[in-house]
C-alpha cells in the first residue's frame, strides 16, 4: 500500500469500476425494493452546496440499504424548470442581438432545446464526483415523451372531472418573467416603503378627504374610494363622489366594513385590477376595473399618464407631479410586507387574467391525513403544523403560465368559439368535430393554448411518472417500486412539491407515493447567513472535493447536518473529513504491516481486548441502527468515527499492538482485521470511496465483489458490565499517564502501583501504563513507609497509589502543590459568594446557576485530590 492516501485517484478508479459492475442498476426481482426518486433539479443548474446535503444524504440511505439485502434503485433526473430556463435563453438571445418576440414559437424552442442540450445534465455529471450511486440507466427528464403523455394525461383527467377550469381571476404577476404564478410561488419580504398621504376632492365642493397608500402609481386605476359606514368623519360625503388626482375621473364613494376605522385615513382607494381585496370589493359593488399595467409592468394607455415609463420609475414621478398640484399632504417612512417572485426576485404585480385552475380542496383531503395520522411520516415532525395549516387553508392552483418552454396546455380553440381538451392532436380534432357537428373541419383550423403548465404540474407526479405508472399502471416497475420509501428534500418546497405528489400519489394510484419525508436544513456560513452566489459566502463544491476529496465532504457535511436543523458549514469540517481518511488510511497500514506468528499463543491481555471491543462493538451497532431509524444521520456518523478514532485506534490497537520487532499471534491478528472489516462496512455510506479500498486489501476478492453489496453487521451480545469495567481501566490509564506527564517521568521508565481495591484488568494495566503492581499496605509502619511520597487518585472505589520518593524534588512538588491549593481555595470562594447570593439564584437562569454548582463540586473535588497529594508527600 502507498504510504499516503490518494482520494483522487481511489475515488476515480472505484467510480468507474462501480457503473461499469452495474452495482447501481435496479430491476424487479424477489427482494424487497428500496425506492428513492431524486428531487430533480433545474436541468441547466449546476451543483451547490444544499445539492451536496441533499444527495449524500439520499447516498447514505441508499447504500445502507443495499447493505441490508434490499434492491436499492435510487432514479435520477432533471426538471426542465420553465421560467429559471427560458429566462436563461432569452439573455442568451439577447446577447446575441435576438428578441424572443421576433421568433416564433417553433425557433425559440429550437433555441430552448439547443440550450438544454448543452447545459442540461450537467449536474447529473458533478453528482457522480460525490460519489451518488443512482442507477443511471433511469435517468428522466420531465419533458421526456413518458412523462409528457403523462402529464397531458393528467390534465384531460382531471378536466373531466371538473377539477380543471379556466376563467379570469387575480393572480401574482411577475413583470420580469411576464407569467403568473402561483401562490406558493411568491415570497413576501419587509421592505422600506413610504405611505403617501393624497388629496381627493369631492366633487362639486370645495372638500377632499385624504387617502394614504404605499403604491401611489396605482391611482391611475381607481375606480371607488371605500370608508367604513360607522365611521363618523366621513358621514357627510356618503353617497358623493370624488375626483381622481391628476386625471380627473370621477368615480363614487361606497361604504363598507370591510375598511379599518384605525388604519391610515380610515378612507381607502379601490383599484379593483391591481389589488385582491379591492377586487373582490369591486365584484361586491359592481365596479369598473381599469387594468393600467402591459404584461412588462409598465404603464398602458388606460392609466392616460406616464405611458410605457416603468411602474416604479412612475412611483417616483408621481410624487413630484403630486406634490406640484398641491394633491400631496406628506409621506412617511413605512414598513410593509410586499410580495417577490420565487423565481425572478422581481415585485410581484397583482393583475387580473385568464388563466388555468386546478380546484385543489377536495383533492387534498387525503393528502391532509395521511401525514397527520403518521401514514407518511415528517422527520423531523414539527413540520407537521405547517404541513396542516397549508393543507386546511389550501387555494386552488393557477397551472398556467405564460411561456413557451414547458408542456404546452393540450386545449383548442374552434373558430366559432369554445375549447375542447385532449392528450393530443389527433384526439383534439376528434372532439372538435363532435363539438362543431363538422366532419371537415382539419387541425390547422384550431389554435392550441399559447400557455404553459406550471413546472409543478409535471413533478408532482414524479414519483409515478418516473416509472410510467400514469400512462401504464400496472406494468412490472410501478408495481415493484412504488411506493418509494424516502423522500429527501428542503422544508420550502414541502408544499410546493410534497404536499402536491401525495395528492397525485392519492389521485392515480391510490396509495401514498413515499413512506418517510427527511426535510433536511438550510446550509449557511458560519456567521449563520443563507449560502449563497449572490453573497460571495458559497464554496464550489467541485473545489471542496478536489481539496479534501468527496468522502472527506462528504464527512463534513453530514457530522453538522441533524435533520430539519440549519447546517452551520466550516471548511474545518471538510478538512476534519480528510484527517479522518488518512486515520483510517494509516491505521489498516499499521495492521496489515504487523508480522503474524500463528504458532504463538494469544495472551491474556489480547484476548480481554478482543472481547472488550466486540462488546463495545456490538453495543454501538444497535445505537447506530437506532440512529439511522430516527433518520439521526449526524449521530450515526460520530457515534462510527468515535468508535474507529477513539476507541479502536486510540484504545485496542495500543492493546493488542506486539512490542518492537516482535509477531502477533493469529487469534488477534484475525480478530483485528475482522473488526476493521466490520468498521469499514458501517461507515461505507458516509465514506464510499477508501471503505470499498481497504475492503479490497484486506484480502484478495473478485472484480465483482464490493462492500456496497457486503452484509451490514448486526449486533451480538450486549456485555454492559464487560464495557463499564474497561471504561475504569481507561480511567485509570488516563489518571497515570497524566501523572507521568505531570512529573516529567519517562513512559520507559517502570512505576510501582500500589491498589487498594480492585484492579479492572491487571494485565492490559500493566502492559499500557508500564507499572509493577503492589499489595496495599498491611500495617500503619508499613504504610507509612510506603506510601511516603506517593500521588494519591480514585477511580471508582478502587485507590491507587504511586510512590514517587526519589523520583520527584518533594520539596518543588509541595510548593507547586501548595500555590495550586490556595489558587483553587480562592476560586472556590468566589463561586460560593455567588451561589450564597439568593438575588443571583432566584434571578439567574437555571443552567447558569447548574454551571456555577459544577464548577463548586469540581473545585471541592481538585482541592480534595491536591490536599491527598499534600498529605503524602509531607508524610
Amino acid at each position: 500500500m502507498d504510504s499516503k492516501y490518494d482520494p483522487k485517484a481511489i475515488e476515480d478508479k472505484w467510480y468507474a469500476r462501480w457503473l461499469q459492475s452495474g452495482l447501481f442498476a435496479s430491476k424487479p426481482d424477489a427482494r424487497i425494493a428500496y425506492t428513492v426518486v431524486i428531487p430533480p433539479p433545474n436541468v441547466t443548474g449546476v451543483l451547490h452546496m444544499g445539492h451536496m446535503l441533499n444527495n449524500t444524504i439520499q447516498d447514505v440511505l441508499v447504500r445502507r440499504a443495499r447493505m441490508m439485502g434490499k434492491n436499492a434503485c435510487w432514479v435520477p433526473g432533471t426538471d426542465h424548470a420553465s421560467i429559471a430556463t427560458e429566462a436563461k435563453v432569452v439573455a442568451k438571445l439577447a446577447s446575441e442581438g435576438i428578441n424572443k418576440s421576433e421568433l416564433t414559437r417553433e425557433q425559440f424552442l429550437e433555441h430552448a432545446w439547443e440550450w438544454t442540450h448543452k447545459h442540461g445534465g450537467i449536474i447529473l455529471e458533478q453528482l457522480k464526483k460525490l460519489g451518488a450511486s443512482c442507477d443511471w440507466n433511469r435517468t428522466c427528464f420531465t419533458m421526456d415523451e413518458n412523462l409528457s403523455k403523462s402529464v397531458f394525461k393528467v390534465f384531460v383527467d382531471l378536466y373531466n372531472k371538473n377539477k380543471i377550469y379556466r376563467g379570469v381571476r387575480m393572480v401574482n404577476w411577475d413583470p420580469k418573467a411576464k407569467t403568473a404564478l402561483s401562490d406558493e410561488e411568491v415570497i413576501y419580504k419587509e421592505v422600506q416603503s413610504k405611505l403617501y398621504y393624497i388629496k381627493y376632492n369631492v366633487a362639486d365642493e370645495k372638500d377632499y378627504i385624504v387617502i394614504a397608500t404605499t403604491r401611489p402609481e396605482t391611482i391611475l386605476g381607481d375606480t371607488a374610494v371605500c370608508v367604513n359606514p360607522n365611521d363618523p368623519r366621513y358621514t357627510h360625503i356618503h353617497g358623493r363622489k370624488v375626483v381622481i388626482p391628476l386625471i380627473g375621473r370621477v368615480v363614487p364613494v361606497i361604504l363598507d366594513e370591510y375598511v379599518d376605522i384605525e388604519f391610515g385615513t380610515g378612507a381607502l382607494k379601490i383599484t379593483p385590477a391591481h389589488d385582491v381585496n379591492d377586487y373582490l370589493l369591486g365584484e361586491k359593488h359592481n365596479l369598473d376595473t381599469i387594468d393600467i399595467f402591459n404584461d412588462d409592468g409598465t404603464l398602458n394607455e388606460l392609466a392616460q399618464l406616464y405611458i410605457g415609463q416603468e411602474r416604479f420609475e412612475v412611483r417616483k414621478q408621481i410624487e413630484i407631479d403630486l406634490r406640484e398640484a398641491g394633491m400631496l399632504v406628506k409621506t412617511e417612512d413605512y414598513v410593509n410586507k410586499v410580495g417577490f417572485s420565487e423565481r425572478t426576485n422581481a415585485p410581484i404585480e397583482p393583475k387580473l387574467s385568464m388563466q388555468w385552475f386546478l380546484s385543489m380542496k377536495d383533492l387534498s383531503k387525503p393528502a391532509l391525513h395521511a401525514v397527520m395520522d403518521d401514514v407518511i411520516g415528517l422527520y423531523p415532525p414539527k413540520f407537521k403544523n405547517t404541513y396542516r395549516h397549508w393543507m386546511e387553508n389550501i387555494k386552488d392552483w393557477c397551472i398556467s403560465r405564460q411561456l413557451w418552454w414547458g408542456h404546452r396546455i393540450p386545449a383548442w380553440y374552434l373558430p366559432q368559439g369554445g375549447f375542447v381538451v385532449a392528450e393530443n392532436e389527433e384526439d383534439a380534432l376528434l372532439l372538435a368535430r363532435e363539438k362543431s357537428n363538422n366532419p371537415n373541419l382539419k387541425i390547422s383550423d384550431l389554435r392550441q393554448d399559447e400557455d404553459c403548465l406550471d413546472t409543478w404540474f409535471s413533478s408532482w407526479l414524479w414519483p409515478i411518472s418516473v416509472f410510467d405508472g400514469i400512462n401504464n399502471p400496472n406494468n412490472p416497475d410501478i408495481q415493484y417500486y412504488y411506493p418509494t420509501n424516502e423522500l429527501v428534500t428542503a422544508p420550502e418546497i414541502l408544499f410546493f412539491w410534497v404536499a402536491r405528489m401525495i395528492i397525485a400519489g392519492y389521485e392515480y394510484m391510490g396509495d401514498k407515493p413515499f413512506r418517510n419525508v427527511y426535510l433536511t436544513g438550510i446550509v449557511r456560513d458560519k456567521k449563520g447567513q443563507k449560502m449563497s452566489k449572490q453573497l460571495g459566502n458559497s464554496p464550489d463544491p467541485l473545489e471542496l472535493i478536489d481539496r479534501y476529496s468527496a468522502d472527506g465532504v462528504r464527512f463534513g457535511m453530514l457530522l453538522a447536518s441533524p435533520a430539519g436543523n440549519d447546517l452551520l458549514f466550516d471548511e474545518q469540517l471538510c478538512e476534519q473529513g480528510r484527517n479522518f481518511n488518512n486515520k483510517i488510511w494509516n491505521a489498516f497500514r499499521l495492521v496489515t504491516g504487523w508480522q503474524v506468528d500463528e504458532q504463538k499463543a494469544q495472551p491474556l491481555a489480547s484476548a480481554q481486548a478482543t472481547e472488550w471491543f466486540d462488546a463495545l462493538l456490538n453495543r454501538d451497532i444497535d445505537d447506530i441502527d437506532e440512529q439511522m431509524s430516527k433518520y439521526r444521520l449526524s449521530d450515526a456518523l460520530m457515534t462510527i468515527y468515535r468508535l474507529f478514532w477513539d476507541e479502536f485506534s486510540a484504545w485496542y490497537l495500543e492493546m493488542v499492538k506486539p512490542e518492537y520487532g516482535q509477531p502477533i499471534d493469529g487469534v488477534t491478528y484475525r480478530a483485528t482485521l475482522d473488526f476493521f472489516e466490520k468498521l469499514l462496512k458501517l461507515l461505507h455510506p458516509f465514506m464510499p470511496f477508501i471503505t470499498e479500498e481497504l475492503w479490497h486489501n484486506i484480502k484478495e476478492r473478485s472484480d465483482n465483489e464490493s462492500i456496497m453489496i457486503a452484509t451490514l453487521p448486526e449486533a451480538g451480545k450486549q456485555k454492559p458490565e464487560l464495557i463499564d469495567a474497561f471504561e475504569q481501566l481507561k480511567e485509570t490509564v488516563a489518571a497515570i499517564r497524566n501523572i507521568r506527564k505531570e512529573k516529567n517521568i519517562a513512559n520507559k521508565e517502570a512505576l510501582p502501583l500500589i491498589v487498594n481495591g480492585t484492579v479492572a484488568y491487571p494485565e492490559l494495566l500493566s502492559n499500557m501504563c508500564n507499572i509493577k503492581l503492589a499489595s496495599y499496605p498491611s500495617s500503619p509502619k508499613e504504610m507509612g513507609e510506603t506510601l511516603e511520597g506517593a500521588v494519591q487518585f480514585i477511580v471508582r472505589a478502587t485507590e491507587y497509589f504511586v510512590p514517587l520518593s526519589g523520583k520527584v524534588d518533594t520539596k518543588e512538588e509541595i510548593k507547586k502543590l501548595e500555590a495550586e491549593l490556595k489558587h483553587q481555595e480562592g476560586f472556590l470562594a468566589s463561586v460560593l459568594k455567588k451561589l450564597d447570593n439568593e438575588r443571583f439564584v432566584s434571578s439567574a437562569p437555571a443552567q447558569v446557576v447548574d454551571l456555577e454548582r459544577k464548577k463548586q463540586a469540581d473545585a471541592e473535588s481538585r482541592i480534595q485530590a491536591i490536599s491527598l497529594q499534600l498529605m503524602n508527600l509531607k508524610r
